[in-house]
């Protein structure tokens, strides 16, 4: 309990910064802005491929955190993708595919707190300038987006997919879990959705300006580089609260009342992500060199060894698949493995690799494990059986995995990653092609 108090007093910005992200998701959730999009979405999307690109927009859109993705995209996306005969478990996918992978290459999101947060005490390096780093090197999150493009522009399925989408077919019936929707009060329209969400991106780059010293003469490069990216995400979101307020009360899109419910639930909304935070942290406190130096016994045994050193990129990625699956927490993993990461590396051209390939391995194990929050979530959002939507997505995402460990391990041979990102995208091409041309042979 020690060390678990520790490190949340040393975390606390992220903790109050998630409480008013969820405070915030809430108040967008209530206020009918969500429905209002369905609405015009429903008068707008006429094809399956539209409606498909269109439930991929909106989770690309709603990056600032997976759990407010996965369930308001499919509770507005679900009446339009039914009307298109666009399966719950095709659903259920895209809106996967589109939480996780989105949040973990956003600068201003639960997810990019969760990973700066993640970083040893004694890192000389600032945390969300690494971040920043990572992001063209997270091949799983970027290859998945990629992938999700092909899939809705050619309308192709496979594997367990394809098998599925010809049972509903032949029965005729929506294979689906009810459950009761989220309660709507408001009359929102669609600029009640976009504006919150594009304001809250504008303060928290402008409070983390701010904290850099932005407005005190620095660089802007500099200024970003040495943010404090917790205050600043919790000033920026804080300003980001205070609008919505603005923009929601005044004009009777939500009265007082409804205003200061939202707080309570949005409290409770993070609750779960908080538990998970604290764990993780006081998980990698417990790995620490103060208690089992996890850190120490790895680096000792693999210190220097240039042989090793190569494919470690590549050992980390299906080490964090591994634990993620197991435990259905990417967070956690981000807490074991990154300080591990470090005490090999250090400031090595390689960490930015290896701390990529953490992310990517971690943020893959969360998209297959049939415990993590984030598939059960899509699984509920789609309102699909939970266990269609796992065994539907399972080939997809480790598709996309086989291509994302070859591409490490180009990236750690050539200590590149750019190569590994040029590679993985030349695999992804040919494999998209070769399903093209397979799929089209069997009509």
């Amino acid at each position: 309990f020690t060390i678990m108090k520790d490190k949340v007093s040393g975390n606390l910005s992220i903790i109050i910064f998630l409480i008013m992200l969820g405070m915030i998701v809430s108040l967008i959730t209530k206020s009918g802005a969500s429905r209002a999009y369905g609405e015009w979405a429903t008068r707008k999307i006429k094809s399956r491929r539209g409606a498909s690109f269109a439930t991929s927009a909106l989770g690309a859109l709603i990056f600032v955190d997976d759990y407010f993705n996965c369930l308001t995209v499919g509770t507005v996306m679900r009446p339009i993708t039914d009307r298109q005969k666009i399966t719950r478990a095709k659903l259920a996918y895209i809106i996967d595919a589109t939480a996780a992978p989105v949040c973990i290459i956003a600068p201003i999101s639960s997810w990019a707190a969760a990973v700066t947060s993640s970083l040893p005490e004694d890192a000389n390096i600032n945390g969300f300038s690494l971040f920043l780093q990572t992001i063209p090197f997270n091949f799983y999150a970027l290859f998945t987006l990629a992938f999700l493009i092909w899939i809705c522009a050619t309308d192709i399925d496979f594997f367990t997919m394809a098998k599925y989408n010809k049972h509903v077919e032949k029965s005729g019936k929506i294979d689906s879990n009810e459950e009761e929707s989220t309660v709507i009060v408001g009359c929102g329209t669609v600029k009640d959705l976009l504006i919150p969400i594009f304001f809250l991106i504008i303060s928290c780059i402008t409070a983390m300006y701010y904290s850099g010293g932005g407005f005190e003469g620095v660089g802007i490069v500099d200024a970003f580089a040495n943010c404090s990216a917790a205050d600043a995400l919790v000033l920026g979101s804080f300003v980001a609260l205070v609008f919505t307020f603005l923009m929601y009360v005044p004009r009777k899109i939500l009265t007082f009342g409804q205003f200061c419910e939202s707080f309570t639930e949005g409290f409770k909304a993070m609750v779960p992500a908080i538990f998970i935070l604290t764990l993780a942290w006081t998980l990698s406190g417990i790995c620490s060199e103060d208690y089992l130096d996890l850190r120490g016994f790895v680096s000792s045994h693999i210190h220097g060894d240039a042989a090793i050193s190569m494919f470690l990129p590549a050992i980390f990625f299906l080490i964090a698949l591994g634990i993620a699956f197991a435990t259905g927490t990417s967070w956690g993993t981000f807490g074991i493995l990154i300080p591990i990461a470090f005490s090999i590396f250090g400031t090595d051209v390689m960490l930015t690799i290896t701390v990529s390939a953490c992310l990517s391995g971690a943020v893959c194990g969360d998209h297959i494990s049939p415990i993590s929050d984030t598939t059960i979530l899509a699984s509920a959002g789609a309102q699909c059986k939970h266990i269609n939507h796992v065994s539907t997505q399972i080939p997809y995402a480790v598709s996309v995995a086989v291509i994302c460990f070859i591409s490490y391990i180009a990236a750690g041979i050539t200590q590149n990653g750019f190569i590994g990102l040029i590679l993985g995208a030349i695999l992804l091409v040919t494999f998209a092609v070769f399903i093209t041309i397979k799929c089209k042979k069997k009509i």
